[in-house]
């Protein structure tokens, strides 16, 4: 168009035309290359969730196991990722009782959350077993696993629904044991000034909701159904003080309930509420025993000036 109108052949209303029509057959072509990341990113992702159904096969019926006490262990395990030769897990080993609270704590990318995904069964180890109850959590029927096994990730995923029905995990449960469990993770004031409460409609993720909200729904939901083994993945991580309290709150509860926990955190204050305290470094533990004692020996020996402080 613009060769055209130098040589006096075309109008500029004509060069404009040209350009416009040029930019109109040309936009398809844009829109796929533009869209072309997305296109492999979902082919990746399917490819993905292929190769991990045909490795699971279909499920095999197996005999419903009763509501296990939450006696939780770990023998010898170890976790290799995929491509990796070095193990990020090695040979972990520790029980707990049920009731029992333990505090997992350790430096950035010791294992902490593989070794989570372990011991709820989201992951199969390479080697070693975790137990719930004496049982593989690996082995356990899904179904069983899911009701009585609470789990709060670090990215906290919520599903496209209502609000009940992220609580209830996407299940037709009895809406007294949905408000139960928010009200032992103190989140039901919250959902109430939410605009339709519990009917409130969430998009993906969670979308509409701060990082607080998010995770106080995930405790209710980890909680709900009043499982025997829960375990928190840095649950504090959006939660501001009152946020915190409440958690304290939830977990106080939860160990007169008689169910076994296990929080990872980096706060100190956090700790207040369990009874042992395991450290992991390097996908190995360095140490494992009493609260006071483990802390005692990681810290060091606190001067007398600063101890109410500390305790504080």
């Amino acid at each position: 168009g613009a060769w055209l109108f130098i040589q006096g052949e075309l109008t500029p209303g004509g060069m404009i035309a040209g350009s416009i029509l040029m930019a109109r057959a040309l936009a398809p072509v844009e829109q796929s290359i533009n869209g072309w990341r997305q296109f492999i990113d979902a082919r990746s992702a399917y490819a993905c969730i292929k190769d991990i159904l045909a490795r699971r096969g279909p499920e095999e019926k197996v005999t419903p196991l009763p509501r296990p006490e939450g006696h939780l262990s770990a023998e010898g395990l170890t976790y290799f990722h995929p491509g990796q030769q070095k193990p990020a897990l090695r040979a972990v080993n520790f029980e707990l009782a049920p009731g029992e609270a333990l505090g997992l704590i350790g430096p950035t990318a010791a294992g902490k959350s593989t070794l989570a995904r372990l011991l709820v069964g989201s992951l199969k180890p390479s080697f070693g077993y975790a137990r719930l109850d004496g049982m593989d959590v690996t082995e356990w029927s899904s179904d069983d696993r899911g009701q009585y096994v609470g789990y709060v990730p670090q990215d906290v995923e919520l599903f496209p629904g209502t609000v009940r029905d992220n609580i209830a995990r996407m299940s037709s449960g009895e809406e007294k044991a949905v408000f139960e469990a928010a009200r032992l993770a103190l989140a039901h004031d919250m959902i109430m000034r939410l605009p339709k409460g519990y009917d409130t409609k969430l998009g993906d993720a969670g979308a509409g909701l701060s990082g607080g909200q998010k995770q106080s729904i995930a405790l209710a939901r980890a909680v709900y159904g009043a499982p025997s083994f829960v375990l928190l993945d840095e649950p504090t991580a959006n939660l501001d003080s009152e946020g915190e309290a409440a958690l304290q709150s939830a977990l106080g509860h939860l160990k007169e309930k008689g169910v076994t926990v296990i929080l990872i955190a980096h706060r100190p204050s956090l700790l207040r509420r369990v009874d042992k305290i395991l450290v992991l470094k390097n996908g190995q533990i360095t140490e494992f025993g009493n609260r006071d004692e483990v802390l005692k020996r990681v810290t060091g020996p606190t001067p007398v000036g600063t101890r109410k402080v500390k305790e504080a």
